[in-house]
């Protein structure tokens, strides 16, 4: 079980990793009101959304503590993420707060997982 828990937390991270990168990708375009949602970034926060939901399945199939204030926190975080790209994701030009506060919402969930014992 430990094996599978592992992969999926790797594919947690790589669901991470296309929705900063997608998101890095156009900071540049975002300084000139350029912006758009680019599809790494809605395929990255679903990729995060299933293997989250996997995870504290796994973990909880196995009787682990569970820190539920943590996942709900995240989860939040991750709903107004996946709402706002995904209302977006058509748009040709995202507005930078918008655009803005999806990065700054995928740092603090970055953050809240790695520091949030």
């Amino acid at each position: 079980m430990d094996v599978l828990i592992h992969a999926v937390v790797g594919l947690h991270i790589v669901g991470i990793g296309a929705l900063l990168g997608g998101f890095m990708t156009q900071m540049k375009a975002m300084g000139k009101g350029e912006a758009r949602m680019v599809p790494a970034m809605l395929h990255g926060a679903l990729t995060m959304l299933v293997t989250g939901v996997a995870l504290v399945g796994l973990h909880q199939s196995q009787d682990d503590t569970l820190n539920m204030v943590k996942i709900g926190t995240k989860l939040a975080l991750l709903v107004v993420i996946l709402g706002l790209v995904y209302v977006k994701r058509d748009d040709e030009k995202v507005p930078a707060p918008v655009f803005g506060t999806v990065g700054a919402l995928t740092a603090a969930n970055i953050f809240i997982a790695v520091m949030w014992v």
